[in-house]
């Protein structure tokens, strides 16, 4: 039934735009040119505002996940990656539960993933309709039929540019993928803007800088009480601090520390004798994939519990999903009680204190939910011990001192539990992460770090291929 429905599928996936294979090698300075051109298409798309909606100063139901689906509110990038990730993690969950059979042969892989885009663009049309008929820019009585069609024709369209952004750099034209691109550029520009922003905020106290560093230096020169300046700049609430930025920073390092973690197996040659080389395990075996894929799961609850909450105020069963509030002024909604508030990160360690039972049930969500989805995905992406045997046997490699019938079973004593370990690992630094109040969240955080370690490990790879600085650039 499962390929049946894959079939069906087909004559629609030849359909779509498509991002041809390179028929040759494209070299890396292209790929760096390629890379940047993607990316400068995506930080235009993040100004380019959309065109018929009214501005809104009410609480944005996205704030707590445009950081990590890297979006732009009222901008052509309102939707961000979501509609990618989304498409990817339910059609991967259906292969992986079965409910989907997927073959090995290069025909079966490319049906699955223009399925997955097919899918992706539904959610695309899907999400865009609803925030329209939601009323997030503006009552739709009042903006009329023609300018709803036209802001869902914008948000569909500059979904497909991403959906065929993240192609191009997959099919091998740039480096990485379009959603770690975009996800760590996101993440970066809010670090940095939080840093060091000029924006000035009148807070009841006075004026005062937004940006951490460049509010340190005001609030020295204009405050006679040095000390007390020097407290209010590493401790002031409801703005970026130093304590945050050290926070950042301090997390930044223990992830890259982790990254060098990892367990070499040996293995040979099955052909040529004395040719020895090793197959490295790493801790984080998944790399960012559970934080990715929790997220994914955890922003479209709050997405649909919000909208809910707006619609159908006081319903029980809506109240039990989550029960949400926006204070004046603010532009972001917290929950405040139901499913919803227990599954977000406490705001502050005073909050931990307050309320034991959130902290506990949330740490015991991050770190379950990381290490399942880590173990899943494995089996789904065909990193599992049985595949990673088989890329072996068909490099005519084996393991030293093990036959290969017995490599699958030695695989499976380190591969299934690093991948759940590692999982585990990414929950507890995330939870870490928001308990230090670090900027842009602990979630943000470690995809931004995996990210960019990943291109770093790309510009290595690279670098030694060509044999040298000089011969990658020049």
């Amino acid at each position: 039934m499962g390929v049946r429905f894959l079939d069906y599928l087909a004559p629609f996936c030849q359909l779509l735009p498509e991002i041809s294979k390179p028929e040759r090698k494209i070299a890396f300075k292209e790929k760096v040119l390629w890379t940047s051109l993607t990316l400068l298409i995506f930080l235009v798309c993040c100004q380019v505002p959309l065109f018929g909606i009214m501005s809104s100063d009410s609480a944005d139901p996205l704030y707590w996940i445009r950081v990590i689906i890297a979006s732009n509110r009222g901008t052509l990038m309102e939707l961000g990656i979501s509609p990618i990730v989304t498409s990817g993690l339910i059609m991967q969950l259906l292969a992986g539960a079965k409910l989907l059979e997927v073959g090995d042969s290069p025909k079966d892989r490319a049906v699955f993933n223009g399925a997955q885009k097919l899918f992706g663009m539904v959610i695309t049309f899907g999400q865009a309709t609803v925030y329209v008929l939601t009323g997030m820019y503006g009552d739709p009585s009042e903006l009329g039929a023609g300018i709803c069609f036209l802001i869902v024709l914008q948000l569909f369209c500059s979904g497909l540019i991403v959906l065929l952004l993240d192609e191009l750099l997959q099919k091998g034209y740039g480096l990485g993928s379009g959603i770690s691109l975009f996800i760590a550029t996101n993440i970066c520009e809010t670090i940095v803007w939080k840093a060091f922003s000029p924006t000035t905020i009148n807070t009841g106290r006075g004026t005062e800088f937004e940006g951490a560093v460049i509010a340190l230096f005001h609030l020295l020169a204009t405050r006679s009480d040095k000390v007390r300046a020097l407290r209010e700049a590493f401790y002031r609430q409801n703005l970026p601090n130093l304590m945050s930025l050290f926070s950042t920073i301090f997390v930044f390092g223990i992830v890259i520390y982790f990254q060098g973690f990892r367990v070499d197996l040996p293995i040979k040659s099955a052909r040529y004798r004395g040719q020895y080389s090793s197959y490295p395990i790493k801790l984080f075996y998944t790399s960012n994939i559970p934080i990715i894929l929790q997220s994914a799961l955890v922003s479209n609850l709050y997405v649909i519990s919000q909208m809910l909450s707006t619609r159908f105020a006081g319903n029980f069963i809506v109240n039990i999903l989550g029960v949400w509030s926006s204070p004046d002024g603010s532009t972001r909604s917290f929950p405040t009680a139901g499913l919803c508030y227990y599954l977000s990160p406490p705001e502050t360690l005073g909050h931990v204190v307050e309320d034991p039972v959130h902290a506990m049930l949330y740490i015991f969500f991050m770190l379950g939910s990381c290490a399942y989805f880590s173990k899943t995905w494995i089996d789904v992406s065909g990193s599992s011990a049985k595949d990673v045997a088989k890329q072996l046997k068909d490099q005519q490699m084996v393991m030293r001192g093990h036959r290969e019938k017995s490599m699958v079973h030695e695989l499976n004593r380190y591969i299934p539990t690093a991948a759940a370990f590692g999982g585990l690992c990414i929950g507890a630094l995330s939870v870490l992460a928001d308990f230090l109040g670090a900027i842009g969240s602990g979630t943000g955080i470690l995809l931004a770090v995996t990210i960019i370690y990943q291109y770093f490990e790309i510009f290595v790879k690279e670098q030694q291929e060509l044999g040298g600085m000089g011969t990658l650039l020049f």
